[in-house]
């Protein structure tokens, strides 16, 4: 055997050699299992033991506690304006004056004809006065003491009516003054400075609204209703004593609820139509927080506090049944178990039923979590 032929067994040899490990590592690994992913990671947390309280909840609407349109009563020019569009005012303020001169000089003329029966009415009873003693000395007759007791009791009449023209007159004037009934916010002017008002009708100037304090309307169910009169009587309160029934409110932004009022009315019957009856809330409005025509939410507690087991409103789900939660048990695969919810307080819901002390519920990442499938478990502080 030649050395070419030596070398080229030797080149086969090799090439053979590198097809068989180049066979050998394709197969190996297109035959292994890759390895299985790790499970998703979720974020667990045992139920809160927690003191709470039922809780009636419903929608309701602001409402001013006065609302009042401000009209002219009398007729003439607008000649001033007296505030700011949508400013708060006092009461007695002025707001509008209303060509104010005709009526000071009709009162002024009232006053001086009041002045003049006056006059008319002391010479009359003076003069009565001296045809009676003369009446009596055999001076005069009884003809002409009657005739100056008519003459009295008509100048007498006369001041009457001279002092009630002089009241009208007084009225007349002041409704040139229009004034803030009562301390609230006033909303823009409706007519402008100079255009003629209270010409053959009343003139709608201004509308204004008090709303300090301020009320809030609401309307309960039928079932919500039972629960609030069990609540009612079992704190011992008579059906005449429900203003001591405290009320919660909170606005559309505001987690809580810490506007503080009371039950002020309740109408007197269930709504046919509805199948809910109307309830009024009266609440302190000291800084004006709380606006007419807001929807706010409002809550009637009707138990007294107690320990619950609760946990974040955000880790319940729903679906045509009902709610849920998903926990992980003791192997970390998740289990969905159904509950009974209760009131919600500061994003804490209360659990009635379906869940022990010592479960891991879901807390974040639920969308990680499958029923039946595992999970990686953590705490919140990890």
């Amino acid at each position: 055997m030649t050395a070419e032929n030596k070398s080229l067994i030797l080149k086969i040899a090799a090439g053979g050699i590198v097809l068989l490990l180049l066979y050998w590592f394709i197969h190996h690994y297109s035959q292994s299992t890759p390895p299985a992913p790790p499970a998703p990671a979720v974020i667990v947390s045992h139920p809160t033991r927690m003191e709470m309280t039922d809780y009636i909840t419903q929608t309701g609407n602001t409402i001013a506690y006065n609302s009042v349109n401000l009209v002219a009563r009398v007729e003439g020019y607008l000649d001033a304006i007296q505030f700011v569009d949508g400013s708060f005012v006092k009461k007695g303020q002025e707001l509008f004056i209303i060509e104010p001169e005709p009526y000071l000089q009709k009162l002024h003329e009232a006053e001086d004809t009041l002045a003049a029966q006056k006059a008319a009415y002391a010479y009359d009873q003076a003069e009565y006065a001296r045809q009676q003693q003369m009446y009596k000395e055999n001076a005069t007759s009884l003809k002409n003491v009657e005739k100056w007791s008519a003459k009295r009791d008509e100048s007498k009449a006369e001041v009457a009516k001279a002092e009630a023209n002089v009241k009208i007159a007084q009225i007349n004037y002041s409704y040139t003054h229009v004034q803030a009934p009562f301390d609230g916010r006033i909303g823009r002017h409706l007519v402008d400075v100079g255009n003629l008002v209270g010409h053959g009708q009343a003139t709608e100037l201004a509308t204004i609204e008090q709303i300090n304090p301020i009320y809030v309307y609401f309307n309960l169910n039928e079932l919500d209703l039972i629960k609030l009169r069990e609540a009612a009587r079992a704190r011992g309160f008579k059906p005449n004593e429900l203003h001591k029934i405290p009320v919660y409110v909170g606005m559309q932004n505001e987690s809580d609820f810490p506007h503080q009022g009371k039950l002020d009315f309740v109408n007197t019957g269930l709504n046919a139509s509805t199948g809910s009856m109307e309830f009024r809330a009266l609440l302190d409005n000291k800084d004006y927080p709380l606006l007419p025509g807001l929807f706010v939410q409002v809550r009637i507690p009707i138990s007294k506090p107690s320990p619950r087991l609760a946990i974040p409103d955000t880790a319940i789900q729903y679906d045509q049944i009902g709610a849920y939660v998903l926990t992980v048990d003791k192997t970390d695969t998740v289990v969905l178990k159904r509950v009974s919810t209760g009131t919600l307080d500061q994003g804490m819901r209360a659990i009635n039923k379906g869940l022990d002390i010592d479960d891991r519920v879901v807390v974040n990442g639920i969308q990680n979590a499958v029923p039946s499938h595992k999970v990686t478990p953590k705490k919140e502080s990890e």
